[in-house]
């Protein structure tokens, strides 16, 4: 079994704009501009949920993707976690191996990943984390696309800090 070790960096807007945005607390009042999640939810019915996840460890071998719409993820309780992307590249059946990287991503601000970015995660260190999701009602019954990069490449990653 092949497993390929991916480095984790710290998330910030410039580092994670290709994959999407980082969106951090602003004081109430302010406008609306480019800092505020540039959301895509027109092709269904938004959902807004609270996801429980155990044990998630830091390996994987598949990779996801959305094409009808963003997806924001954020920890409840200030917990730090982990999450790997790949660029966006709709005409792509998988993502490139070299392109896939990993971050660590602090409580304090959650993410919106750009349509059609490939995810892996979230991962953590703690038991248990919440999570809230803002993506679409059918998202993981019609737009869910999953790479198996197991039976594609006889590879797993697994992400270190």
């Amino acid at each position: 079994m092949a497993i390929k070790k991916l480095s984790t960096e710290w998330i910030t807007p410039k580092n994670f704009q290709p994959y999407g945005q980082v969106i951090y607390a602003a004081e109430d009042g302010k406008l609306y501009d480019t800092e505020d999640a540039q959301l895509s939810l027109k092709n269904g019915i938004p959902r807004f949920y609270i996801m429980r996840l155990h044990d998630k460890g830091r390996k994987f071998h598949k990779i996801t993707r959305h094409v009808k719409c963003t997806q924001c993820l954020g920890s409840l309780e200030g917990k730090d976690w982990l999450m790997a992307v790949a660029p966006p590249n709709n005409d792509a059946k998988e993502p490139k191996i070299e392109d896939i990287l990993a971050f660590r991503i602090p409580g304090n601000c959650f993410i919106n990943l750009e349509v059609g970015t490939w995810h892996a995660g979230p991962y953590f260190e703690h038991e248990i984390v919440d999570f809230y999701n803002l993506e679409l009602s059918d998202t993981n019954e019609v737009d869910h696309f999953t790479h198996n990069l197991w039976e594609a490449n006889q590879i797993e990653f697994e992400i270190v800090s």
